[in-house]
């Protein structure tokens, strides 16, 4: 049973040498032609270290976009604060404190009147910067709150005009009265 195929044929007598011979040649010359030779034999080996290998790549992207995404943030992160720095308004002298929340915590700034009276208002806002709390334009807060909404800490907005037909128009809040 050692024998292969066309041997086989050959010693029952169904072919001849010369056909043996002819199929050979032309199989040969159609593999030259074409270039193609049949596939070897998958080795389970190779398989193995292929799969390895697409797994390592697939790794290595999601590392690097999750760097990629690291450093992205920390720019970001560090644009904010160097805006807020920049436009920071210097709070000199404060004899009057401006209370706030930070979170659940009650916080407390000391500004003089034309910064309390800014703040209330609304054309100056508190923002977190680390560990500190700054004053900032209206127009920095909002760019502030683009870039991350919780360090924006108080953003007033202006005051409206009362209702024609609201019953306490005619009682306004006194400008003393500060919590």
């Amino acid at each position: 049973m050692g024998n292969s195929l066309q041997e086989q044929l050959l010693k029952a007598g169904l072919v001849s040498e010369q056909r043996i011979k002819d199929v050979r040649t032309d199989k040969r010359k159609t593999v030259k032609q074409t270039g193609k030779r049949t596939p070897p034999a998958e080795d389970p080996v190779r398989q193995a270290a292929e799969r390895a290998r697409a797994e390592k790549a697939a790794k290595d992207r999601e590392l690097n976009r999750q760097r990629q995404d690291e450093a992205q943030r920390r720019a970001r992160e560090n644009e904010t604060r160097q805006l807020i720095h920049t436009h920071r308004v210097v709070r000199e002298g404060g004899d009057l404190a401006y209370n706030f929340t930070d979170g659940t915590s009650l916080k407390r700034l000391y500004v003089n009147k034309d910064l309390h009276a800014r703040l209330v208002d609304g054309r100056l806002a508190v923002v977190r910067q680390d560990a500190f709390y700054e004053l900032v334009p209206a127009e920095i807060a909002v760019r502030v709150r683009e870039r991350d909404a919780s360090l924006v800490l108080v953003h007033n907005q202006p005051t409206k005009q009362p209702d024609a037909d609201d019953p306490y128009a005619e009682f306004q809040v006194p400008d003393d009265l500060i919590w």
